[in-house]
């Protein structure tokens, strides 16, 4: 039986990329995230419908985007309590989902890669799973989300590096892949989520 660290609070998918601008002043803008009501897993990424239609989050191996050409980085998810320790150090502008993952789970504690190294099971909110999630992977954090996190404004060099090392480690969250033998999963707010 996993061990269930909380349920989906939230699901988004990225319409189009979050980073504007030419290097090296480019800004991160959380603009094209949807929020939705369901997501479809699939070995090859994320959909959603928004605003009626099905629309592939730009991670999706089949975006014309190509943000995800090596198939490592389909899935991304993280942890309401990350965006209280991150909301603690930069402020209430660091609204949950703003860091653009496409699952948001309810937690009390916090998570390192070391944690979820094994897999997530995905289940219902009855306890039946549903699909697993593999190869979990630390999703490193960029200048333009820490220039987002200190609201744009120009900050020393060691603060910025400071910022970049807070928010690795799985602070930002963590990006996954729908596991060999689960077939597609259609999640949902409500469903549970546990480690293998």
């Amino acid at each position: 039986m996993p061990n269930v660290i909380g349920p989906i609070v939230r699901l988004q998918i990225q319409c189009a990329p979050l980073k504007v601008g030419e290097k090296p002043n480019r800004r991160y803008v959380p603009d094209p995230v949807a929020v939705v009501e369901a997501v479809l897993l699939t070995r090859l990424g994320i959909t959603a419908r928004v605003d009626g239609h099905e629309t592939f989050d730009v991670h999706h191996g089949a975006h014309p985007s190509k943000k995800n050409e090596d198939g490592m980085n389909g899935i991304s998810l993280g942890f309401t309590s990350h965006y209280r320790e991150m909301q603690q150090r930069f402020g209430p502008h660091i609204q949950p989902g703003c860091a653009a993952e496409n699952i948001l789970i309810e937690s009390t504690r916090r998570f390192g890669l070391d944690h979820l190294a094994g897999g997530l099971v995905l289940l219902d909110a009855s306890g039946r799973e549903k699909g697993r999630l593999t190869r979990l992977a630390v999703a490193t954090p960029c200048r333009p989300f820490a220039g987002f996190a200190h609201r744009y404004e120009t900050v020393d060099a060691a603060v910025l590096k400071e910022s970049l090392q807070f928010l690795d480690g799985g602070t930002r969250g963590f990006y996954c892949s729908l596991a060999s033998g689960s077939g597609p999963v259609t999640l949902k707010c409500g469903d549970l989520v546990g480690t293998a």
